[in-house]
């Protein structure tokens, strides 16, 4: 937890979600939770989208269907998640077991100067993501939700799993990780054993 608030802090949430990563694939969304999961280390099975607003929940779906049996972990912001809402019925239309979706929600718009978010207001995610046919979602606001959260990730469910986390606004300092995409991809295909192209 934050000192200063209730709400869960963004760097502990992300460090816990692959503390015990196993075979997970993580996608992260541009900005905060790129910087996030970077500083909870690099990994062969991290893919940092750069300048794809949007593009994140596509990407981990896609993946998800390519690799069945392998875990996947999209992690987003509440800002992205916003602004890509259809894909939360894209998803639900093709119900990967192996899909988990976190979204950080902070209530702001973190990449343009903090501004306060509609989930700071009267939007709630994970109700959103129901009504599109989502089969599992949750909302996490304290340490036993995030340690249920943590196990849930690695698992292959009936479904897909979103998962909003109630998150902090506090500032954090950018780590960031490579921006070379043609690099990122070739580790990852070899993460996975597959050939380079």
């Amino acid at each position: 937890m934050s000192k200063d608030s209730e709400m869960l802090d963004r760097r502990h949430v992300v460090a816990a979600l692959v503390r015990n990563r196993q075979d997970l694939l993580v996608i992260s969304s541009l900005g905060a939770p790129t910087y996030d999961l970077a500083a909870a280390g690099d990994h062969d099975r991290n893919f940092y989208l750069w300048g794809a607003m949007g593009g994140a929940l596509p990407m981990g779906l896609g993946l998800a269907l390519a690799q069945p049996d392998v875990p996947v972990l999209v992690l987003t912001g509440d800002g992205e998640a916003l602004m890509g809402m259809g894909s939360f019925a894209t998803i639900a239309a093709q119900a990967p077991r192996n899909l988990s979706v976190v979204i950080l929600d902070n209530g702001l718009y973190g990449e343009t100067g903090g501004q306060r978010s509609h989930t700071a207001m009267s939007t709630d995610l994970a109700a959103v993501a129901a009504a599109c046919g989502m089969s599992e979602t949750m909302t996490v606001r304290d340490e036993a939700g995030l340690a249920v959260l943590c196990e849930r990730i690695h698992l292959l469910g009936d479904g897909p799993c979103i998962c909003v986390v109630k998150i902090d606004g506090e500032e954090k300092p950018r780590q960031l990780p490579s921006r070379d995409g043609v690099y990122l991809k070739a580790r990852l295909r070899a993460a996975l054993g597959l050939e380079s192209i």
